[in-house]
Order: C-alpha cells, then structure tokens, then sequence
C-alpha cells in the first residue's frame, strides 16, 4: 500500500511539477520553487542530546521522500547543521548528486539565499518550527503555524512568480 501511495504522490507531482505548468492566471511561469520539509522522525531515548540521529522510523521516511520526490530535479538542497536533517536530505541529495548545502536557522530567506536560489527548484530541510516560519518568510506573510512536533510527514511546496507573487500548498505524506 506504501509503495501505490508513493506512486500516485509521484504521478501527481509529475503531472504539476512547477517547471512544466503555466500558471493559468496570468501565464507566468514560476522563477524559484521551495519544497521544504522537516526533519524524519529522531531518536527520542536520551532527552538530554540535542543533536540525536534519525531512528530506524525516520530512515525510512527518509528514503520515502527520496521516492516521492524522485521525480524532481532540484538543483540545490539546504539542511541545517544537525544530524536528524542531514540524514533525512542525505537520500534526496544521493538521488540527485548533490551536495547537501547547510543554512543557518536563524536567517531564513535572507536577500542572499534568495538571490542564490532565483530561478531554481529548491529542497530545504528543517524543523517543526522553522520549516513553517521559512515558509512564511518566502511568502512575506504568516500563513502557517509551527507544526506538531509528532508531525513529519508535510510538505511545503512554495513557488515566487516573476512578478513577485508566490504561491504555496502544503501535502501530508504519512
């Protein structure tokens, strides 16, 4: 059942990947699109480790999102600097042969990351409450809340017309 869920994310995606779509409104192609996503499911056991490793659940989902985005060609992933985030980019960034570019939490969508991302198709690993916040930062506005820390399944698809308008959509993959 995992694998027809993935197929039919797979062919969904396919089927509306930025890239290939006009936008019907006003004919414009996206310039930049951000798929971002926080990080799998970490080992909870020792609460005192603030930089735990993915548990066997979280690998998993790791290369789930490995096959659920394979139909992506991203030119650039980004993860912050811990290892439950570079362990869940790690199978996207093997899939893709890229380097995992890290990026400080601290300094969402600074006029930089924006500039080194125009025109590109983007993956950006985070957390419950960043992911959401960077989000909200490409957009300009605050359209989504921090998520559940139980939740490791949504996907954030963001795309910045050229004109400067954006667009976004979130997907629940579990």
């Amino acid at each position: 059942m995992p694998n027809i869920i993935a197929i039919f994310f797979s062919l969904i995606l396919g089927i509306s990947n930025p890239s290939e779509v006009k936008n019907t409104e006003n004919q414009q192609e996206p310039v930049s699109t951000y798929y971002l996503i926080r990080h799998a499911e970490k080992d909870r056991t020792d609460s005192s480790n603030r930089n735990p490793d993915l548990k066997r659940e979280g690998l998993a989902r790791a290369k789930k999102w490995a096959e659920v985005l394979k139909s992506v060609d991203f030119d650039a992933i980004y993860s912050t600097d811990y290892k439950r985030t570079l362990q869940t980019a790690k199978p996207l960034a093997d899939h893709n042969q890229l380097e995992i570019l890290k990026y400080d939490a601290g300094k969402l969508f600074e006029e930089s990351f924006e500039n080194d991302t125009k025109g590109k198709t983007v993956l950006v690993v985070g957390h419950s409450n960043t992911t959401p916040q960077f989000v909200n930062a490409i957009l300009g506005e605050k359209k989504y809340a921090d998520l559940d820390d139980s939740e490791n399944g949504a996907l954030f698809i963001v795309q910045v017309m050229a004109d400067g308008s954006s667009h976004s959509q979130v997907l629940y993959i579990n």
